[in-house]
């Protein structure tokens, strides 16, 4: 029976559409090493699960050639069997860039999103605005920045920078939960290097200015990084099995193939004696979730604490934590800015909280008062207070001051806190606080150096100790160190079902 021709001029066409850009460049684009718009769909989605919308799109606009889909792949599908819309600027066509109808396609499958509660994917390799559309083309960004903003708190997304996002086009991920980068092949700035040049002298390159080291270590915009296309795709399935579809619903608990009753002796000598002599909070984290579960965000990026999530007997959780053997795990204007971001990503996905304290203060220094500690700080103190989820704080050594207000402590809302023997929470250290109690005392002595040591001892045994917290109720239990996994898991079962109602008011007016 012969072909009826108009399923032939259908099948023409879908092959028509397949083809993008055409094969020479797609070839260009394999050359560099990435995938294809539709080629990162289907790694990233379940096999056969994509379902395209509107893929015979054309802009309105004249064009020197005239492409479907003009420069975006768009529609839904599934990760783990778990619905999620996905969008994918195609860098072949037309490079990607954002035109009238790029952006209406973009915008109807966040407002699908929305209705459907569903998280969203944005896969960004796009040369900005287009220039033959003119305002065109930026209305069509600020309809994506608005749905972007709509969705926040309400369901996940994600932005994998794949390829170029420059000028208003790197607005959108920086307002999404997460970023992940591809190195050396993908960068994100407001202005370009030839234009910082005019217009400041100095002279940089793309990947100096905007490249994944960059906005890992330096801005610390990226929260992730993988060697290439695939390696991205396998980040963000991983990212995504941590967050619930949506935030009215709790993120799936896995099956649990680590012993929840798992004891680590080591953690029993892991702090050191002396406590000055820096450790691995890192080596602690790894000793107590289920075992290759942690997944560490911007790890470069203000490395004196230390973000992620991980599971404790398959339930995901969210880990703030200081690292001794960095800055002694001090606070300072970065690492407040990365753990109130993460603890409030946290908080609107329901995800608990489990936070781990080994911290002296917060960084002194003009640098660090002139530029905001304070209000950065407060940031910290606002996110704990403000969220909702279980809590649970242990205190691993030091914790002085403000830094044990902030981070997560009882009277701020935690649920439940443990300590360490070695925890040592003061209002400062013993060396600071000896030279203000103790100065004239120390002064009239006969021997200086005796005294304040004598003395500094006698305030470290009176004072830094978790028994006194203990017995004024700010600490719950006092727990020896290779217990702390059992004791999570069996305090995440027992505030599991915690469910806080706020009182109405349009939003909290956070420091930013």
């Amino acid at each position: 029976m012969p072909l009826d021709p108009r399923i032939a001029e259908l099948r023409k066409r879908k092959a028509e559409i397949l083809q993008a850009g055409g094969a020479e460049r797609i070839e260009k684009h394999h050359a560099k090493g990435k995938l294809t718009a539709r080629e990162r769909i289907e790694h990233l989605l379940d096999a056969g699960s994509f379902q395209e919308l509107e893929p015979f799109a054309l802009s309105r606009f004249e064009m020197k050639e005239d492409i479907h889909g003009d420069g975006v792949i768009t529609g839904f599908g599934t990760i783990d069997q778990r619905l999620v819309y996905v969008y994918a600027q195609d860098f072949t066509v037309h490079g990607g860039t954002m035109s009238e109808a790029q952006s209406r396609r973009i915008c109807r499958i966040m407002d699908l999103a929305f209705e459907n509660k569903a998280p969203v994917i944005h896969l960004i390799d796009s040369g900005g605005a287009r220039i033959q559309e003119g305002v065109a083309s930026l209305a069509g960004y600020a309809g994506i920045f608005l749905r972007t903003t709509r969705l926040s708190g309400l369901v996940p997304q994600i932005s994998l920078i794949m390829g170029p996002c420059a000028g208003g086009a790197a607005y959108s991920p920086a307002a999404t939960d997460f970023i992940i980068m591809t190195r050396k092949k993908s960068f994100m700035f407001l202005t370009g290097p030839d234009v910082v040049q005019s217009v400041t002298g100095e002279v940089v390159d793309t990947e100096t200015l905007g490249g994944s080291e960059t906005h890992l270590k330096v801005s610390g915009l990226a929260h992730l990084a993988g060697d290439t296309d695939e390696e991205v795709l396998s980040l963000c399935r991983q990212v995504f099995s941590y967050f619930p579809n949506h935030a009215l619903e709790k993120a799936a608990v896995l099956p649990a193939t680590d012993d929840p009753n798992r004891m680590d002796e080591s953690l029993n000598t892991i702090v050191p004696g002396d406590p000055s002599e820096p450790y691995s909070m890192h080596a602690v984290i790894e000793k107590i979730v289920d075992q290759n579960s942690f997944l560490e965000f911007q790890a470069e990026f203000a490395p004196n604490c230390i973000i992620g999530l991980a599971r404790f007997n398959g339930k995901g959780v969210g880990i703030v934590a200081q690292e001794p053997s960095c800055m002694a795990g001090v606070m300072d204007i970065d690492s407040s800015d990365k753990i109130s971001r993460f603890v409030r990503t946290c908080d609107c996905y329901n995800i608990p909280l489990v936070t781990l304290v080994d911290c002296p203060g917060f960084l002194p220094g003009v640098d660090q008062e002139h530029h905001g500690v304070i209000r950065h700080g407060a940031k910290v103190l606002y996110a704990y207070a403000e969220s909702t989820v279980p809590k649970i704080t242990v205190i691993v050594r030091k914790a002085y001051g403000g830094s044990y207000i902030v981070l997560g402590s009882k009277m701020m809302g935690t649920d439940i806190t443990f300590a360490w023997p070695s925890a040592e929470v003061a209002v400062m250290g013993p060396e600071g606080a000896t030279k203000i109690l103790y100065r004239k005392q120390i002064e009239q002595s006969a021997d200086l150096k005796a005294e304040h040591d004598r003395l500094v001892e006698d305030y470290r045994t009176k004072f830094l100790n978790p028994y006194l917290s203990a017995e004024l109720g700010y600490i719950d239990d006092i727990i020896e160190p290779r217990e702390t996994r059992r004791k999570i898991i069996a305090a995440l079962a027992g505030i599991r079902f915690k469910k806080v109602e706020r009182e109405v008011k349009k939003h909290g007016n956070m420091p930013v």
